[in-house]
């Protein structure tokens, strides 16, 4: 019987990985903060509001409980800003933050690059969860990164346009 252990990326902190030298470099956020207006906050207010009063009325105080620190959480996230984190290709993978992913550990790449509202680059890893690492383009021309990249890993030419949970989160938390 052979066991199948996953590979984990380097936590460079806790390292002294030798990862190469730098190809491309720039920060990215942590997450994206998205400005929302009164609009969005009154919709919110009165789907938790509801949301609650159901709870209260069918006495799931367990569930109202969870509403609260659901609307505690979101109101918490809102007035914390993002961290800022560097992203990094070196010639042996790429760094998100303090974390080093080898070209061996990812599966592929691809990019979605429709201006202005989408420009990311995605690479797909082995890992059950979180197997998906987006990276904003920012105001970087993809070409160049494309054709690196391309060196080391397989580009997925069937990824035309962003994940759909990345076009959902996009739609509900901008509006």
């Amino acid at each position: 019987m052979t066991i199948n252990y996953k590979i984990m990326p380097v936590n460079l902190a806790k390292s002294s990985e030798n990862i190469g030298r730098i190809i491309y470099q720039w920060q990215i956020q942590e997450y994206e903060k998205y400005d929302r207006n009164k609009k969005w906050y009154l919709m919110m207010g009165l789907v938790g509001s509801l949301l609650l009063l159901y709870a209260i009325v069918t006495a799931n105080y367990v569930f109202a409980l969870i509403v609260i620190l659901f609307g505690m959480v979101l109101f918490l996230n809102d007035m914390q800003e993002p961290i800022k984190l560097p992203f990094t290709i070196v010639e042996t993978g790429i760094v998100v933050g303090n974390k080093y992913y080898k070209f061996s550990e990812l599966s592929n790449f691809w990019i979605i690059y429709n201006p202005p509202a989408v420009k990311n680059l995605y690479f797909s890893t082995s890992k059950l969860i979180n197997h998906r690492i987006q990276i904003p383009l920012l105001n970087y021309d993809p070409r160049p990164i494309r054709e690196y990249l391309s060196k080391f890993l397989k580009e997925d030419l069937e990824q035309e346009e962003e994940p759909m949970s990345d076009r959902i989160a996009r739609i509900f938390l901008l509006h």
